[in-house]
């Protein structure tokens, strides 16, 4: 283990079924596997690292989440080509998920930063880029 790599985040949701489906092909997709599972929570890892989500409490439901809020803006995963961003877009698309900036894609994020732009569920937003060329 190398100090300073991210141990894990943990991500409460407004839905923990429809996190669980938004969340689990594409982290498995990635080639994180499953790794915990308890009646409020799911948890992927890759590595040392795992991402959690966690069924938010109906007390806190209230106000929902919003990436310009202060706290999480989005959660970004490196991809291993452009060609791979470009399949992992595909499947997007194919699962009916709104690619975001899509008049700019696959450039929203600059001339040489190749990359797609999606929503979770709850609004948080994915990226998936490619190194640069």
């Amino acid at each position: 283990m190398r100090e300073g790599l991210l141990h894990h985040v943990e991500i409460y949701v407004s839905d923990l079924e429809k996190s669980e489906s938004f969340w689990s092909w594409f982290l498995e997709e990635l080639g994180y596997q499953l790794y915990q599972e308890w009646e409020e929570g799911k948890s992927w890892r890759l590595g040392e690292t795992y991402l959690v989500f966690v069924q938010t409490e109906d007390t806190f439901l209230d106000v929902p989440y919003h990436r310009c809020r202060t706290g999480l803006n989005h959660l970004a995963f490196h991809a291993s080509s452009r060609e791979r961003v470009d399949e992992m877009t595909k499947m997007l698309k194919d699962r009916g998920i709104k690619i975001l900036y899509e008049d700019e894609h696959p450039f929203a994020g600059g001339d040489n930063y190749y990359a797609v732009y999606f929503e979770d569920p709850d609004r948080i937003k994915v990226e998936f880029v490619a190194p640069p060329s």
